[in-house]
Parts: C-alpha cells; structure tokens; sequence
C-alpha cells in the first residue's frame, strides 16, 4: 500500500516543476538567433546608430549578411555601422543574413516582407538596398516581379526618402552568372525608376588585386568581409551614396569683437 503523499511536500514538487517552466520559457526567449547550419556572424541585430549632433542625415540600410555584419569580429566593425562614424550619419541597419528577394534568411523574410514591416516613423533621408547574392541559386522567373514589388511597398513607406539601389557585391572570383544576371536585373530596374544604382561589379570594387584583403576565406569568415574589408566598403558605399545624402550643414557664427570700454 503506497503511503499519502505529504501536503508540504507536494506543494514544493509542485512550485519547483512551476519554476522548471519558467525557466525553459525564459532561455528559449532569450536564446540568440542563429542559422542551422551556416556559419555563424557576430550577432548584429536591426539597429539604430548615432553619429551625433551634426549628422548630415539620417540613413536605413537593408540588407543580407554583409549588412547585417557578417565575419566582423564586432558587430560595430560591419561596414553598415561603420556608416556611423566615416559618413556622419544616423544609421539605421536592418540586415538579415540568407535573405534576398526571393529566398527567405535566418529569420524566414525576404526583402519584401522585411519591408512591409518597416516603422514609417523612422523617416529616412536616403534608404541603401543592398545585395543580393543569395538569389543566385533560385531560378530567374519571378524575381524582377519581387524586386519591383518590393521598391513599390519601400517607396510607398518612405515618399520623401532617396532610394539608392547598392547591387551585389561577389563574394567569390570570377563573378558568378547568377551574380552578374541579378547585377542586370537591378540596374535595369533602377534606371527604369530613375533610382541611383551602385554596382559594386561593374566598379571593379573586389579585384584579383585586394580580394584576399576584402574576404575572409577562412571557415569563419565563409567568403564574408573582414574587418578590413567591412571598413573598406564603408568607404566605398560612403563616397557612392554621399551624393544622395543632405549635407553636414554648420551655422556660421559671426563674432563680433566685445567693444572697448574706457577706464
């Protein structure tokens, strides 16, 4: 015969499974986002970074992985963050990596649903597209009809922005076709908007001369940029999109001399 169960003790079996819960709920919440099974970026979640008083504007930029600081041994070594402190402006960052405008990333949105979720509120001055490669391996049918769809739902959200279209970057050499024929497709359909297009392929920005120094071919870095190449395409993406941007205005101060005064 099986002794009764005391009160006291069944309440504490009780409160300790309750606080086994809990416990699970709250590291399942809290657990960082990562991919299965890519390597793994420095957590670089969709951020706002300020450059300070004097910022000449204020900058979104959505991307894939390279945006979202991909292979940076810091979050803030991504080039996008970089943005911050080489441009002077306000950035806001929203790149997840494996997205494009077909495929869905990490967090299982592509660049049009990303949009859609977007904050109005946030009122950019110039909105960065930037990539993408991952589209490289789906098919071609449909993907111009997903970029423009796209651009319809950013341009909507931000009427008063200026639209820079930033075109894939290749993360091996030669190019890729799939890489160049997304590289047409974008250019095209930004000239077709009168949106700048940039094309990190047709300005020759990887090179057989500085790829080494670009991309970070370890298993880490899995053809991401390095913290040199990040701070190299800061470079690159501030002087392309400057035109773009409202310049740093300074008010003169026009001191006068404090009179003289007689003893």
């Amino acid at each position: 015969m099986r002794p009764e169960a005391h009160p006291i003790r069944t309440v504490l079996v009780l409160l300790a499974a309750v606080a086994t819960v809990v416990l699970a709920a709250t590291l399942i919440v809290t657990r960082p986002r990562t991919a299965p099974s890519e390597a793994k970026p420095v957590a670089a979640e969709s951020v706002f970074v300020e450059a300070g008083q004097d910022a000449a504007a204020r900058v979104l930029v959505l991307g894939d992985s390279w945006t979202y600081g991909a292979a940076a041994t810091r979050p803030e070594l991504g080039y996008a963050h970089r943005l911050a402190s080489v441009a002077g402006w306000d950035m806001v960052i929203d790149g997840e990596p494996g997205s494009g405008y077909l495929k869905k990333g990490w967090y299982g949105t592509t660049f049009g649903e990303r949009i859609a979720a977007l904050d109005p509120a946030l009122d950019p001055d110039v909105v960065v597209v930037q990539g993408s490669i991952n589209d490289r391996r789906l098919p071609a049918t449909g993907y111009r009809e997903a970029a423009s769809d796209a651009w319809d739902a950013l341009a909507a959200t931000y009427p008063e922005a200026r639209i820079v279209v930033l075109g894939p970057a290749p993360q091996v050499l030669p190019v890729e076709p799939a890489t160049a024929r997304i590289d047409r497709d974008l250019a095209d359909l930004a000239a077709q908007r009168g949106w700048p297009y940039v094309s990190p392929i047709g300005e020759n920005w990887i090179t057989d001369e500085n790829y080494l120094e670009v991309i970070d071919t370890s298993e880490r870095g899995a053809n991401h940029p390095s913290d040199a190449g990040h701070a190299y395409l800061a470079e690159k993406v501030a002087a392309a999109v400057r035109p773009y941007a409202p310049p740093i205005t300074v008010e003169a101060v026009d001191e006068q001399p404090e009179p003289l005064t007689g003893e």
